[in-house]
């Protein structure tokens, strides 16, 4: 199987499966001498674990990381950093009636198709737990940037829309509800909603925004390797995910160019910032944000009609431990993702 490494001189590949013994990854390219914080890299596994809170799936996994190489003394070597995820609370059996059977809307039919087997039990590669090594590797990445201020937080759920521009919201609010919103009043409307959705055997999706501060002038490269467009990629490889937009988005192809265009001031920065701080590919040094669209979980509690893999179509209801809604906990992996791509691009702009 290819494709289980992302950047190119910061660089995490990753191993394991929902339900094997564990998880974990490699991490190159971190620069030697860095002092990493253990303990602020547990807080973000504990942002994204399972069960924890009353809207999340239940299971239950303490998410422990285990350093194996690439730090001394509290400060990373430049070496690889090696490190494992155990997984302790697997309950295979609750994946048994899918052993012959392809969910509607998951990777099970094209994987299978593709390499001939597949591990039923939660998905096994494919399962969106594989995003704890992307976690850990970007809670090293964060400390690597310690200037450059990452915040991610859940901006809708199904119809609900947190309208506010991030401008008027308080970061440091986003952890003190189960949904991750920062407007605790919204936050309530969405998790009643979650709520409502999961006693009906359903899911829903949603949106991410993500706030990037004081990222320094002249990150990404003009061509093939933009800034954007990296972060795209990297968000979109994140489960679940079927839309990206940075700056003005979709909405800035409804917009005249003399509405849109981020007129300057006289030090370089922009009146506005409708660009979304990255222009030609390259941060601009303005406040980069984008919005990150999650689909709904695609195992519902409800009767609905499958294939198996001799061919007919058959009948089944969902098991198991899941999420009636992914969002409050993929805010961590966003941000994740988001502090690799940048970190990555910090080592290449050094090379100039």
């Amino acid at each position: 199987m290819a494709g289980n490494s992302y950047g190119t001189l910061f660089r995490i590949s990753t191993f394991g499966e929902s339900h094997g013994e564990a998880l974990g990854g490699i991490i190159d390219g971190c620069p030697p001498g860095i002092a990493l914080d253990l303990e602020a890299i547990q807080f973000e596994m504990s942002r994204r674990k399972p069960g924890q809170s009353a809207i999340v799936t239940q299971r239950k996994e303490p998410d422990d990381v285990q350093f194996l190489s690439g730090i001394f003394e509290g400060k990373t070597t430049g070496t690889p950093i090696g490190f494992i995820i155990p997984n302790t609370n697997q309950k295979s059996d609750d994946y048994s009636h899918i052993k012959d059977n392809y969910r509607p809307s998951h990777a099970d039919y094209v994987y299978d198709q593709k390499y001939g087997v597949r591990d039923y039990r939660g998905g096994g590669r494919s399962s969106a737990r594989e995003t704890a090594s992307r976690v850990v590797a970007g809670a090293v990445a964060k400390q690597m940037l310690p200037q450059i201020k990452i915040n991610a937080y859940v901006s809708s759920v199904g119809p609900i829309f947190l309208e506010k521009p991030y401008q008027e919201l308080d970061f440091s609010l986003t952890e003190n509800n189960p949904v991750r919103c920062p407007d605790p009043a919204m936050a309530v409307v969405m998790e009643e909603y979650i709520r409502e959705i999961r006693k009906q055997g359903d899911t829903v999706g949603g949106t991410v925004t993500c706030v990037i501060q004081n990222v320094p002038i002249g990150l990404g490269e003009p061509v093939f390797d933009k800034l954007h467009a990296e972060l795209g990629k990297a968000m979109l490889s994140i489960n679940a995910v079927k839309g990206f937009e940075f700056g003005s988005g979709f909405c800035g192809a409804k917009m005249k160019g003399s509405e849109h265009n981020d007129l300057y001031n006289l030090d370089g920065s922009t009146k506005t910032n409708l660009s979304g701080g990255i222009q030609g590919g390259i941060s601009n040094g303005m406040d980069i944000y984008f919005r990150v669209a999650f689909k709904p979980v695609a195992t519902i509690m409800q009767k609905q009609e499958s294939l198996d893999n001799k061919g007919n179509i058959t009948e089944m209801t969902g098991k198991g431990r899941h999420d009636p809604c992914v969002v409050p906990r993929a805010v961590p992996i966003v941000e994740a993702m988001a502090a690799i791509v940048l970190a990555d691009f910090y080592l290449i702009n050094k090379t100039y």
